[in-house]
């Protein structure tokens, strides 16, 4: 006996009763074993089987480890400062518990460079239409800009008594998801403490600048990084306090390779020592507030580039991955231009 699939209500409005293979099988009374329809699997059909078994490429999971978004760069609820901010992608793990498919739903997670429901189809190169409207007016394009804002913990997690020297010296990394689901994660970086705020700034946008530019397969090929550290003060901010310490990082990604809309990136703030890659310190970071107000990653600025299988000049192939570009483009994304329209 299992939660049924589906079932009638009773008299009180109460559905989804424990029932015979769930619903979905045949009980064989000589064995005592269901035989489940297609689709179902377990000795009680209880849950789902996953599209042609992920064909190789991505692995079944159940609804409760599935991420919210698309990926983990797509963070729990609406885009705005304050979200918490997290490492991994969000998941109904919390919430699903409560709901009467927890443990039976299951879905694909599509390997990097794979997509569909049954992980079947390749992913080709995407980029910026080469002939896109936006290259060819007078305004200057706008590329997109994500805010990472990380508040110090202090000394009791909700940032009181926090101070930029506690930043110092620490490292952290940073994972950057391609729009092919390739996850990539920088080498450690280091807030290194010069002899002015404004100097320290400085130091960290150079090395994170070339943290990500040095990203394998040219994932990034340019990146504009503007670092302020300073201190915020807020309601519930004691009067002799100077603030809440923080640090803000300002990413552009400027290059042509993450033209368009592109994940949020995720910030590497646990420790991670030996045996561990990348090593770092880590970062002490609030974990409480009154104002629920904690670190977050935001999309500051949107792209007026676009981001589109083939560069929206080719056709995919989605067995070998490939672009085959009209007449007139060329390159692994169709975002060269060898003719004259």
């Amino acid at each position: 006996m299992q939660i049924a699939w589906v079932d009638a209500p009773d008299k009180d409005g109460e559905f989804h009763k424990y029932a015979e293979c769930a619903g979905k099988g045949i009980c064989d009374r000589s064995t005592g074993e269901c035989q489940c329809f297609e689709g179902f699997s377990g000795k009680g059909c209880q849950r789902m089987n996953c599209p042609g078994n992920c064909n190789g490429h991505g692995t079944c999971e159940y609804i409760e480890e599935l991420g919210v978004g698309s990926s983990p760069g797509n963070y729990w609820g609406s885009s705005k400062e304050g979200q918490e901010l997290s490492t991994e992608s969000k998941t109904f793990e919390n919430l699903a518990e409560h709901l009467w498919d927890h443990h039976k739903s299951m879905a694909c997670l599509c390997d990097p460079g794979y997509t569909d429901v049954d992980c079947s189809r390749r992913m080709c190169p995407k980029s910026n239409d080469i002939m896109d409207e936006c290259l060819a007016n007078d305004a200057v394009p706008r590329n997109q800009i994500q805010n990472l804002t990380l508040y110090g913990a202090g000394l009791t997690g909700n940032g009181t008594g926090s101070t930029l020297s506690d930043f110092y010296n620490r490292t952290f990394a940073l994972t950057f998801k391609s729009t092919l689901n390739e996850s990539f994660t920088t080498i450690p970086i280091m807030i290194s403490e010069k002899s002015s705020t404004a100097r320290t700034a400085d130091a960290l946008e150079a090395a994170t600048e070339l943290a990500l530019k040095s990203l394998p397969n040219k994932v990034i090929t340019n990146v504009k990084v503007d670092v302020v550290l300073a201190y915020e003060r807020r309601v519930y901010t004691p009067l002799n306090d100077t603030g809440i310490a923080f640090l803000n990082m300002n990413v552009e990604f400027s290059g042509s390779s993450t033209l368009g809309p592109q994940n949020l990136l995720m910030i590497e703030t646990a420790p991670c020592n030996s045996g561990c890659t990348p090593q770092i310190t880590g970062l002490d970071l609030m974990s409480t507030a009154p104002d629920g107000v904690l670190s977050f990653v935001t999309e500051k600025v949107a792209s007026d580039f676009d981001n589109y299988e083939c560069g929206r000049r080719g056709k995919c192939d989605y067995e070998s991955g490939l672009c085959a570009c009209f007449a007139g483009f060329t390159g692994q994304a169709c975002s060269i231009q060898t003719a004259l329209m």
